[in-house]
């Protein structure tokens, strides 16, 4: 099974920024994030993999938290997964 991969930009306020990671990272189809500041300064990369949603990402979390409080906006960038469309009418 082949996958195809996506880039995704989400805009969120700094409040958010923790819960809004947590959540993607439950997600089954990401392979990384990217937490960009509004200048397009990357603050944090994650490798996302099945291996690493356990405790290992703890104290990523807890630093998102307080870099959060350094500015007020950021870009995720989250880099996604599919399985190909095997349907050739699919483009």
């Amino acid at each position: 099974m082949a996958l195809h991969n996506f880039v995704e930009e989400i805009q969120v306020l700094a409040r958010d920024l923790v819960d809004r990671v947590k959540a993607l990272i439950h997600e089954g189809n990401v392979q990384r994030i990217i937490v960009k500041d509004v200048n397009g300064h990357t603050f944090v990369e994650i490798p996302v993999t099945v291996a690493a949603v356990g405790a290992v990402l703890a104290p990523v979390l807890a630093g998102l938290g307080a870099i959060s409080a350094l500015v007020a906006k950021f870009t995720i960038v989250v880099e996604r997964s599919e399985p190909k469309s095997t349907d050739p009418k699919a483009s």
